[in-house]
């Protein structure tokens, strides 16, 4: 299938960078969302984005931002999703939440259009099983921030096509992207190691090893890490850490991926990191 137009299901952090690296790379996009301030933030914030590449990145935006950014059209209806020859799903890591779009998208999009996961361990053979084209659906787990990383890990279900695998990492080549593709196992690679990581980081806050701060120096100092794990967790949304941590413990029933008590405490919280204004540090 020749895909011009690639829906974007959640205008979040990720969902936008996903939106922004689509448009950058001349594909028409359909940024979807239940709510039109969300999408109306996501376009302003798409637009800062462009501008301070534009500064610091001078020979990484080819265009105006404005040309960028009118390839990007928003709703807040799935059915917008019709006229899609791609959708990249990005709503929260709720089982749910993800299994009452992909019912819908699976009736609203033309058969053969492929369903990309960006998910931090719900499993891709579970999403597709809820569709009645599992061939069709793979996992495409972007990174934050999307436009600036360069490498996507791509997740085969067990029925996902050789089809829908080379068409996919021929996309992600169109966008400056090398795809890495694993196994559909709950957290992959990525995320059963970061998130281990990142939970212990918290278990040693928690146990008044050190502080948030000292963690994140000496991983830094003594690794080369260009952030800290408390420092990467504010920046992926502590909610997130959370819920793919407790999406793990109860697929693997491993007790190594308990969350710790004072992460679920500063979600209940509302200290989420960056997007809330204050995690593991004040922004």
């Amino acid at each position: 299938m020749d895909i011009r137009t690639v829906g974007v299901i959640g205008a979040g952090t990720i969902g936008r960078g996903v939106a922004q690296s689509f448009a950058q790379s001349g594909f028409d996009v359909v940024l979807v969302d239940i709510s039109q301030r969300q999408l109306d933030s996501a376009v302003a914030q798409v637009k800062d984005d462009l501008r301070l590449q534009g500064l610091f990145r001078p020979g990484h935006l080819k265009e105006e931002p404005e040309a960028v950014l009118d390839r990007i059209t928003t709703a807040t209806d799935l059915a917008d999703l019709a006229r899609a020859d791609f959708v990249v799903e990005n709503v929260t890591e709720n089982w749910d939440v993800k299994r009452g779009v992909y019912e819908s998208i699976d009736r609203i999009c033309a058969p053969g259009v492929v369903f990309g996961v960006n998910t931090s361990a719900v499993p891709v053979t579970r999403v597709g099983s809820v569709t009645g084209r599992p061939q069709d659906v793979l996992g495409l787990h972007f990174m934050n921030p999307v436009p600036l990383m360069d490498t996507v890990e791509v997740v085969q279900g067990y029925h996902t096509s050789q089809q829908t695998l080379d068409s996919s990492l021929a996309l992600l080549t169109a966008l400056g992207k090398e795809g890495i593709v694993v196994q559909d196992v709950p957290g992959f690679v990525t995320n059963r190691v970061l998130m281990l990581t990142i939970n212990e980081a918290v278990f040693c806050v928690q146990d008044q090893v050190a502080t948030a701060d000292q963690v994140d120096r000496m991983f830094k100092g003594c690794f080369g890490h260009r952030m800290g794990p408390l420092e990467t967790g504010d920046l992926i949304g502590l909610d997130t850490i959370l819920n793919s941590l407790t999406v793990m413990y109860e697929s693997f029933k491993d007790s190594k991926y308990r969350p710790a008590p004072l992460l679920q405490k500063m979600v209940d919280a509302g200290q989420l990191g960056r997007k809330s204004g204050h995690g593991f540090y004040p922004y």
